[in-house]
């Protein structure tokens, strides 16, 4: 297979395995924050076991950065026991809009001109997919609370971007620490919060074991063996696959159906997102200052 085939083929694999975080979530009779704690402590061992770059590096920086990483891996998965799987991918993926605006502050990054008339549909977009789950259903008792820990989760994804485009530009630092890091403090944040082991079905356990060994850790492999061999623009459509697939494994696994105005959000969402990256792709890069 040519190596730009088997980089696409890679990053595809790993997407697809993102995607089934929804519905794999959703299949426990765990609470969110047990789920959260548990998958983050299998995903980090597993990390560590299986990608070489992830057993080194930790710094303060990967710490400060894992902790932006925890904040996502909790309030995602919290979010995802509330509400749709359709709405907390849709909001979780409004991250590149606070990127945008804080990014002046933060990295002293000015946003251009067709940034800023991106933020439009994607801020449209995150209105829609709140108008769309408001009533509460089997798969998603709580949908106001769960969209705005999606919304929030969406937040600190968007720190944790920014953290690891801070982390670029400081030797000995590296991105896999910052992920295992991440993973390390969500367990130690929602362990305390879990039932006795014994009283958790075995069923449950099999779940936990899927989402943090394949749909975290070996996405991770996948991701990190083809993202460096494809151009940006490449690898960020490519890994729409995860937020364009994610409600179709919770709707195929659980009979969950987003609303129309839901799907629509989302839709401009994803849509930004992908001409974002087309116009960055076709834009010189221009020294900041």
């Amino acid at each position: 297979m040519l190596p730009l085939r088997r980089a696409r083929l890679q990053i595809v694999v790993a997407a697809l395995l993102f995607s089934t975080g929804g519905a794999a979530i959703k299949a426990t009779t765990l609470s969110g924050i047990e789920v959260g704690g548990v998958r983050s402590a299998i995903a980090a061992l597993a990390l560590v076991l299986l990608i070489p770059a992830a057993r080194r590096g930790y710094t303060w920086r990967a710490a400060a950065v894992g902790l932006a990483f925890a904040g996502s891996l909790v309030l995602f998965v919290t979010a995802n026991k509330l509400t749709t799987s359709a709405a907390s991918i849709f909001l979780q993926s409004t991250a590149p809009l606070y990127v945008l605006l804080a990014g002046p502050w933060l990295l002293r990054e000015r946003a251009s001109r067709s940034d800023l008339w991106i933020m439009l549909p994607v801020a449209v977009g995150l209105l829609l997919v709140f108008a769309g789950t408001g009533t509460a259903g089997r798969t998603s008792p709580d949908p106001f609370l769960g969209n705005v820990l999606a919304l929030l989760s969406g937040v600190t994804w968007a720190l944790a971007i920014m953290g690891l485009r801070w982390m670029a530009s400081h030797a000995g630092t590296s991105p896999m620490a910052a992920a295992v890091m991440g993973n390390v403090f969500a367990a130690v944040l929602c362990l305390p919060f879990l039932r006795s082991p014994s009283l958790i079905p075995a069923a449950d356990w099999a779940a936990l074991a899927y989402l943090g060994v394949f749909q975290v850790a070996l996405a991770y492999v996948f991701l990190t063996a083809g993202v460096g061999k494809l151009p940006a623009l490449d690898a960020a459509l490519l890994l729409l696959v995860e937020p364009a697939l994610n409600p179709l494994w919770a709707w195929i696994a659980h009979g969950e159906q987003p609303s129309a105005l839901a799907l629509s959000g989302g839709a401009l969402i994803l849509g930004a997102t992908a001409v974002k990256a087309w116009v960055d792709a076709r834009v010189p890069d221009v020294p900041a200052g």
